[in-house]
């Protein structure tokens, strides 16, 4: 087959966006086209040992940089936006987590008000080993330590919003943006719906490994160098970001409290399996509730998210966006055979 385009975009500091929409973009791609790109971490990599806090050297609410916008040429709202992920590696050998005073799932915060005094802010440094494939936790009070599997993935990845609105980077929505979810890595395809002209594609918050839910808030973050295959399928854009890899099909929904986030993703993963399948709603429904899964993305943002998950197995010789996915599979093979 023929090579795609390929574009490179390696952002300097004063380029990174901070919300999804209100933004220019930084280039333009045709549908197809490769795209290279370097992404910061979360802390805009100002965090680097244990006396780094977060509230003292991240100002405020500048924290989640992404890499973007990009728009892609042709892109119309109501038109379908496709990520395929081609590789996500770690750009350092260490990454950084920590626990906030008023973030994360099992602390109070702004709308979980309570008396008891707000968690320690504390840093966890990781060392990262892409030739062994793991992360090393260290306990921070006791002799620990543990070798985690390295999986790297993107926490943020969207477009912008609808009717001219902007949305920090930290909030999971429609639009994707911050959903937090393990799924979104190396062989996976998402699907966005296009709001604006351009559709205006941004993506950061690199991950080395992270546990369904995000539990403390933060992953093992850090630096990515990122391949992504951007495509375009006109119609179809999905009221919720879709993702697809090569056993799922997975729907996302993001809201609070966390069982509107699970119903959102259902009803979405329903409505595919009914349109996919050609079946009535309470067969598709049935067949949903036996089949599925249900990870939660992350119950720790400004929103919650939850996925939805189908094995593909089950859908036959149906397939997503006309087997784009697979389309999109195969270019990124010949992208890495041939660079």
């Amino acid at each position: 087959m023929n090579l795609p385009d390929i574009v490179s975009l390696t952002p300097g500091p004063e380029e990174y966006a901070y919300t999804f929409g209100g933004r220019a973009p930084l280039v333009t791609v045709q549908p197809g086209t490769v795209v290279e790109l370097t992404t910061e971490d979360c802390f805009g990599g100002r965090v680097r040992g244990f006396g780094d806090l977060p509230s003292q050297v991240c100002d405020f609410p500048y924290l989640n940089p992404v890499t973007g916008p990009i728009a892609v040429a042709g892109a119309e709202p109501g038109d379908t936006l496709a990520v395929h992920f081609v590789e996500i590696t770690p750009a350092r050998d260490w990454g950084v987590s920590s626990t906030f005073p008023h973030f994360g799932a099992l602390t109070g915060t702004h709308t979980t008000a309570l008396l008891h005094p707000p968690l320690e802010e504390r840093i966890w440094i990781y060392e990262l080993d892409t030739a062994a494939g793991v992360c090393r936790f260290r306990a921070r009070n006791s002799d620990f330590t543990a070798e985690l599997p390295l999986d790297p993935m993107h926490g943020t990845v969207g477009v912008a919003p609808a009717a001219g609105e902007t949305l920090m980077s930290i909030t999971p929505g429609a639009h994707g943006g911050n959903l937090d979810t393990p799924e979104m890595r190396a062989g996976t395809t998402a699907y966005f719906g296009v709001n604006v002209p351009g559709g205006l594609l941004a993506l950061g918050d690199g991950h080395a490994r992270q546990g369904e839910g995000e539990v403390c808030g933060t992953a093992v973050e850090t630096a990515m160098r990122t391949t992504v295959v951007i495509d375009l399928v006109k119609g179809g854009g999905p009221a919720w970001p879709r993702l697809e890899n090569d056993r799922y099909l997975i729907s996302t929904g993001s809201a609070r409290p966390l069982e509107d986030a699970f119903r959102i993703s259902q009803h979405d993963l329903v409505g595919w399996t009914r349109a996919l399948l050609g079946l009535d709603e309470l067969d598709a429904y049935q067949l949903v509730s036996q089949a599925g899964l249900a990870p939660a993305a992350n119950v720790c943002d400004t929103n919650y998210t939850m996925a939805a998950k189908l094995p593909k197995s089950l859908l036959g010789r149906a397939h997503a966006y006309d087997g784009l996915h697979e389309r999109l599979r195969a270019t990124a093979t010949a992208y890495l055979r041939h660079r």
